[in-house]
């Protein structure tokens, strides 16, 4: 894997040599509307977790996880003739991450679901900017897969500025299209038959799994020191919502697979301000609330304030808490009872509260970042997670941005 990312960063080091070395004809590519290349992007983060909650035991056992995720992506641009600005993106993203509770789907091998896996998901956008009339439209086409699961995602979006630019309104519509593999716990692969056991019927093909979402946005600029934007997601989930490989534990001790119901409707409500208190300092606040249909509601609160020690270097301190209900169908162990139509022991659909803070260290400079003239921002952002049942997690990341 490690070959995999050092051949992507050098490709996309080559093409932004190759652009860098060119800047008398990309002053005169204008007339002919050649594509150019208008910003690299190179993102790298890691991720540990632990706990002892895991659903794929039915609410207990470890939960630790490791995930080391990188994504490349690669924006051209150009004017047509009635000078709009067209865009289009390419990216592509690899995990690679390892699971001990996955691990214990089949606890006698390493197991096939997901005790280490890969993801790779590309994606292909699109847009186009219209200065003269104020606004802009997009599409974008998503793959995602892993050794049990492949999605087809495809959206659209589009937004309208204000003659003054002060005010816009997006909307953006997004359909996935999911397939996941049909992955029975080892000890559920088999029932009693007239001759002792035969294969579980339900342990085997694919199920589906389609999400649609559309997300509408309206950002103010109320005075020269506050911007508002006012968030809504509408999203409706439908197929197999639950993971056949978790298992739920009765009260009588008896044991199914995590069971939920096939329809999903999720509300979440958003309002972000940004506040520039000065030359240096600009308060940024968020807040959502969610609802489902599943009667889990739950409230978000995140709050950052970028500091610049200097005008090329700035440090971003950031906290977050997050609090939620327990979903109407989640029990933990052996909590269940035999008359209830659907059940599961996810503890990420259970009461929670959590915290999440950590530092963002931002470099950026016109003419270039540790002596590269095309290292135009160079990030690194470290944020630890804890939870009120225990579960907890540190990530760092590194983002840079050639321009």
């Amino acid at each position: 894997m490690r070959k995999i990312y050092l051949s992507v960063a050098l490709a996309l080091a080559a093409i932004v040599s190759a652009f860098a070395q060119h800047p008398v004809a990309d002053s005169l590519d204008f007339k002919s509307r050649k594509l150019k290349v208008e910003e690299v992007n190179f993102v790298s983060s890691y991720y540990a977790q632990d706990g002892h909650n895991s659903a794929v035991t039915g609410g207990i056992g470890t939960e630790k996880l490791t995930d080391f995720a990188n994504t490349f992506d690669i924006f051209l641009s150009r004017p047509d003739r009635a000078n709009r600005l067209h865009r289009v993106g390419f990216e592509i993203g690899i995990d690679h991450y390892t699971s001990a509770s996955s691990d214990k789907i089949d606890p006698h091998t390493i197991s096939s679901a997901s005790a280490a896996d890969t993801r790779i998901y590309p994606t292909i956008s699109w847009s186009r900017a219209d200065d003269q009339r104020h606004y802009l439209i997009g599409a974008s086409v998503s793959l995602s897969r892993e050794y049990d699961y492949f999605s087809k995602g495809a959206g659209i979006n589009f937004s309208k500025f204000s003659k003054d630019n002060n005010r816009e309104f997006g909307v953006r519509l997004n359909t996935y299209l999911d397939t996941w593999k049909v992955i029975y716990p080892v000890e559920l692969r088999t029932i009693p038959g007239g001759a002792g056991t035969i294969p579980n019927p339900a342990a085997t093909g694919s199920k589906p799994r389609n999400t649609y979402n559309a997300s509408f946005s309206l950002s103010q600029i109320i005075t020269t020191r506050l911007q508002l934007s006012f968030l809504l997601d509408l999203t409706y989930q439908t197929g197999q919502l639950g993971t056949l490989y978790q298992r739920v534990y009765f009260q009588n001790n008896s044991e199914q697979v995590e069971h939920l119901p096939a329809s999903r409707f999720k509300l979440p409500l958003g309002l972000r301000a940004s506040y520039f208190a000065g030359d240096r300092v600009v308060v940024r606040a968020f807040y959502r609330y969610y609802a489902d249909n599943w009667n889990l509601k739950a409230h978000t609160l995140e709050l950052e304030a970028p500091y610049k020690l200097t005008p090329f270097i700035s440090v971003s301190p950031f906290y977050r808490f997050y609090t939620q209900t327990a979903a109407d169908y989640f029990a933990g162990y052996q909590q269940h009872n035999l008359q209830e139509q659907f059940y599961t022991s996810d503890y990420d659909l259970s009461k929670f509260n959590s915290h999440f803070e950590g530092l963002n260290v931002r470099f950026n400079a016109v003419n270039g970042v540790l002596g590269i003239r095309k290292l135009n921002t160079l990030e690194l952002r470290y944020g630890h997670y804890n939870r009120s049942n225990g579960l907890y997690s540190n990530s760092l990341t590194l983002a840079a941005k050639f321009k």
